[in-house]
C-alpha cells in the first residue's frame, strides 16, 4: 500500500488538517503539516495508535448488531482527531485544528480511504 502517497493526498485535502498517518503492522508512516509542531512525540503517537487498533478491534465485535464501523473522532483541548480502518489491520490517523468543519474532512478522508481499500 501506498502509505506515503495516502498521507500526501489527506493532507492536501483540507488546509485545517495538521496531521496524517497510516499505521499498520506495527509500522508508523506519517506527515506534519509545513511549519506546525506536533504535540505528540513519535512514540507516544505509536502508543496511541497500538491502543486504538485494540478499540478497533473492540467495535468490530458488534458489526452484526450495529453495522460496520467507518471512522471514531475525539474532540480534545487542542485538536479533532480521527482514526478510521485501512487494509487488513491498519488504522488512519488525522488531526485537525478545532476550527476546521470536522464532518467535511471526515467526507474527503473517507474519498481517499476508498481509493486504497481493497474490493
Amino acid at each position: 500500500m501506498e502509505y506515503e502517497k495516502i498521507c500526501d493526498e489527506i493532507l492536501k485535502s483540507d488546509d485545517k488538517i495538521r496531521y496524517a498517518a497510516v499505521y499498520d503492522y506495527g509500522e508508523l508512516y506519517d506527515k506534519m503539516r509545513p511549519g506546525l509542531d506536533s504535540y505528540l512525540t513519535r512514540e507516544e503517537t505509536e502508543t496511541s495508535l497500538s491502543q486504538a487498533i485494540y478499540r478497533w478491534s473492540t467495535r468490530k465485535k458488534t458489526v452484526t448488531k450495529i453495522g460496520k464501523p467507518i471512522f471514531a473522532m475525539a474532540k480534545y483541548e487542542k485538536v479533532y482527531r480521527v482514526t478510521m480502518p485501512i487494509g487488513g489491520a491498519g488504522l488512519i490517523l488525522v488531526s485537525t485544528d478545532l476550527d476546521a468543519n470536522i464532518n467535511d474532512i471526515v467526507e474527503k478522508i473517507l474519498k481517499v480511504q476508498s481509493k486504497y481499500t481493497e474490493i
